[in-house]
């Protein structure tokens, strides 16, 4: 039996707490049971207290529509609803018969939809909104905005109006043909839930998740152990769930938090309750009491529990630091995540281990001896191979990053939004007939009055529009201001869409008082803001983290590969989700989807939250262990070997934990929240099975005994005792 390092023995705080919490063991217990329970009648209250909302309060999109809004009660940042007609092959929309149709279409919708801006060729008499050879013909609906949802911000239509408007076009007629609706919600709901069904949704799938993280838990303790750090995912996800209640009070928040919470909690919670769990048996089986195994697990793998928190914590403190409500919220949402799960692992699950962990674990299926010998053997091949092992792993994520630079961040086109029925059958007919997706997501321009028309055609001229048409009209022309209507040629949510909004942004600038609004300029506005001060937050969350890490390994060479590896396997998550939802490799086969032609804006950003912290968390697992073996032997490729024999199957089970859990967020939910379970899945993947199994243990390897190196003037600067 060795007694743990000097390096990693907790001097007192993780000594004292778990000395305290075994002293007061009653006290803990039902401490985390009424707030277990005051969860879970809080977790029905959460999704009510949501917001589906993405505002921008400082970007010139966001202010125009906010304003278009306002002054006009509709649109803005929300989709319209696209009514859609093709006549027979002998009629011409431009007749009287076929105009004085889609006149009587507009007056439905108008009084299906209170408040609504309505505009086709039967008020306008503008080609605008009629296919080139007059057959097809189509009426645009911008549905009434609540006032009290700010304006800015994207947002849905309620079921309400969307049921009166489809009772519209189910029984019209434009000259003997069918009308149908389309739009981007209607289109959204085809391949989803919809908001009412998200808890029930996520409830499932969390339920399904822990089935599959129990099999693994199973796998790895055979024994009853294996209930233990479930039990503590249990505790942790209801509790997140009051805080996230709580911070409602305070802020609004992101429906996305829901599932971050239930899902990523369930991996996170359950992953620090392994790592204690699996270093308390340890203890055990080297002759220590159980009491005494719990303080030192406590003081060995609770430190690098509170390290795994911390980086996922920084790494989350991205979104914190952006000037978009929606991420600041996501963020906020995120850390109690890991902040609850350490508490959970540091408080109570010392508790539940004093009392049943021996009896848990008295009848074990088999003895881990084998898996570790299996481990360290691989190890040994590793550090023999060690220049095969980098350059494989550096080549893998070197082809994905490469792939990553070809990434299209925008929202899905309306062909990848799946949809069936009559929405999908608009999108068909609105491209058979070459005038495009376009109105689905068309660029709102708003104007001075008496400029309306000018302002028409001059956008109309720009490259890559289809048409431009200023309605009459009080619905879109309200005292001094107007909405003009841009329709792109291409699909405004595909990179030559982009480009267009780009275009007409730069054309709109040099005519007075005019602005630019619509979903993909708001879009566009937002990936220029966040990703454009990413390289800043990039080197802070960095500087930050380096620091950490030095004071936990006594090393500068150590933090600095950790960042840099961990930035390669982010990177290299990004070209999985290109590669899958930009590409197409996989789309249809693991979700039945079409490739959406770019990566939904948002999702990039949060991939990289969530995979650096908890990539981290498994850097620092191994490399804890590394450590503790190279002080106890002085010799580097030994403390790989030993480190990997006692870590690998660790981090592989909680790799594989968190990856099930990531799958099955995949399974629920809308189209963006698919990719980003994509990037969250298959970065965990990556990093278990590249990263940390060939990368860390050869580049270590290869470090020899400048892994080590700490000089002197650095502890110093880092407020640290001699070693």
């Amino acid at each position: 039996m060795r007694p743990p390092s000097p390096t990693h023995a907790s001097p007192s705080f993780i000594d004292t707490l778990t000395r305290w919490v075994l002293g007061h063991r009653r006290l803990v217990a039902g401490l985390w049971i009424v707030l277990t329970l005051a969860g879970m009648f809080a977790a029905g209250r959460v999704p009510d207290a949501l917001q589906t909302q993405f505002g921008m309060p400082d970007s010139p999109s966001f202010s125009t529509n906010a304003a278009i809004t306002e002054r006009f009660g509709s649109g803005g940042a929300r989709a319209p609803l696209v009514a859609v007609a093709e006549l027979p092959a002998s009629e011409d929309a431009r007749e009287s018969g076929a105009r004085a149709d889609l006149r009587a279409l507009e007056r439905d919708l108008a009084q299906a939809l209170p408040g609504a801006r309505i505009a086709s060729y039967g008020s306008t008499g503008d080609d605008a909104y009629l296919s080139g050879d007059g057959r097809t013909a189509f009426a645009v609906a911008h549905p009434r905005v609540d006032p009290e949802s700010g304006g800015g911000g994207f947002a849905d239509i309620e079921p309400e109006a969307l049921a009166r408007a489809q009772r519209v076009v189910d029984g019209a007629t434009v000259g003997g043909g069918d009308v149908v609706l389309t739009g981007e919600q209607l289109l959204l709901e085809g391949t989803e839930a919809g908001n009412g069904e998200e808890e029930g949704g996520v409830f499932n799938e969390t339920l399904i998740a822990g089935v599959a993280a129990l099999a693994v838990l199973a796998f790895v303790f055979a024994s009853a152990l294996a209930l233990v750090p479930l039990l503590m995912a249990v505790v942790a996800i209801p509790t997140t769930m009051l805080a996230v209640l709580g911070l409602t009070a305070i802020t609004d928040v992101s429906f996305i938090v829901l599932f971050l919470t239930a899902l990523i909690g369930l991996g996170i919670a359950i992953d620090y309750a392994l790592v204690l769990v699996m270093r308390w048996r340890e203890e055990r089986d080297n002759g220590a009491g159980n009491d005494e195994a719990v303080r030192r697990a406590a003081a060995t793998a609770g430190r690098a529990v509170i390290f795994s928190g911390t980086t996922v914590a920084v790494g989350l403190l991205a979104t914190v630091l952006l000037p978009v409500p929606f991420l600041r919220s996501i963020g906020y949402g995120g850390l109690l995540i890991p902040l609850v799960s350490v508490a959970v692992a540091l408080t109570l699950l010392p508790v539940v281990l004093a009392a049943v962990g021996p009896r848990a674990d008295r009848r074990r299926l088999r003895h881990t001896e084998r898996a570790e010998r299996h481990w360290g053997g691989f190890a040994r091949l590793v550090v023999r191979r060690r220049w095969a092992a980098a350059i494989g792993g550096l080549a893998v994520l070197a082809a994905l990053c490469a792939v990553a630079t070809g990434m299209v961040l925008g929202s899905p086109e309306a062909d990848a939004l799946g949809g069936s029925g009559e929405a999908k059958a608009g999108v068909v007919a609105l491209e058979k007939s070459n005038v495009g997706t376009g109105p689905i997501a068309p660029i709102e321009v708003l104007t001075s009055a008496g400029r309306a028309e000018e302002t028409a055609r001059v956008l109309a001229g720009v490259e890559g529009v289809r048409a431009a048409s200023a309605p009459v009209g009080p619905a879109w022309r309200r005292g001094e201001e107007a909405v003009v209507e841009v329709l792109a040629a291409d699909d405004a949510n595909s990179g030559e869409g982009r480009a267009t909004v780009e275009r007409v942004v730069e054309a709109a600038a040099p005519l007075r008082d005019v602005g630019v609004g619509g979903t993909t300029a708001q879009t566009g506005d937002f990936i220029d803001s966040v990703y454009g001060s990413f390289p800043l937050m990039l080197g802070l969350i960095s500087v930050i983290t380096f620091v950490l890490l030095a004071r936990a390994f006594r090393s500068l060479v150590l933090p600095l590969k950790a960042i840099v590896l961990n930035l390669a396997s982010v990177f290299a998550t990004w070209g999985v989700m290109t590669l899958v939802w930009q590409y197409g490799f996989g789309s249809e086969l693991l979700f039945g989807a079409d490739p959406t032609g770019s990566v939904v804006f948002w999702a990039p950003f949060m991939v990289f939250a969530f995979i650096y912290g908890l990539s981290m968390d498994y850097e620092v697992f191994i490399l804890a262990r590394m450590r503790e073996e190279y002080d106890a032997t002085g010799d580097t490729d030994e403390a790989v070997v030993r480190g990997v024999a006692r870590t690998g199957r660790l981090v592989t089970s909680a790799a594989l934990i968190v990856f099930f859990a990531f799958a099955s967020l995949g399974t629920t939910g809308p189209v963006d929240v698919k990719m980003l379970a994509t990037g969250l899945a298959g970065g965990v993947l990556l990093d278990a099975l590249v990263v940390r199994t060939l990368l860390v243990p050869s580049a270590v390897s290869l470090f020899g005994r400048w892994n080590w190196w700490f000089p002197e003037p650095a502890r110093r600067l880092l407020r640290l005792q001699p070693a």
